[in-house]
């Protein structure tokens, strides 16, 4: 039997959506905020579209982080927000019962490498499945790979 998903303060959502949606475009051309909007894929089936955090720039000593190091952190990733799920999550009963592990705006605990990666603007997101989902985290704040 799962357990419901464990809620998000109403701040910390709108603080990870706010990031989101901060997303710089090329300096080219900046494309408006509704062109990035729409320009997120929509999962279909059984998949999640995932934001992934972006890795801190400095180490907790001060140290200031080569882009190659954040990158490592970005793809080796195991925290995401779930920002839109198809319209298939969760409806095996026999495989997950009656509740969805998770929702929209939960901040999940997912295995590194999962998923398709791509970057829009800047930004890393994945499109996971349904069961890649293994927890749903109040705080993602820490969580790095083992």
């Amino acid at each position: 039997m799962s357990k419901p998903a464990v809620k998000i303060s109403d701040e910390d959502l709108e603080k990870a959506k706010k990031a989101v949606k901060d997303m710089q475009g090329p300096k080219l051309v900046e494309p408006t905020e509704e062109q990035k909007a729409t320009q997120l894929p929509q999962p279909r089936g059984w998949r999640m579209l995932i934001a992934i955090p972006e890795a801190e720039e400095k180490t907790t000593g001060g140290i200031i982080k080569a882009d190659i190091t954040k990158d490592i952190e970005n793809t080796s990733t195991v925290i995401g927000l779930v920002l839109e799920m198809g319209s298939e999550c969760y409806g095996d009963k026999e495989r997950f019962g009656d509740t969805p592990w998770c929702k929209t705006g939960d901040f999940v605990l997912i295995g590194a490498y999962k998923g398709v990666r791509f970057r829009i603007h800047g930004k890393e997101f994945r499109i996971i499945n349904d069961d890649t989902v293994q927890a749903v985290v109040d705080d993602p704040r820490g969580y790095t790979r083992a």
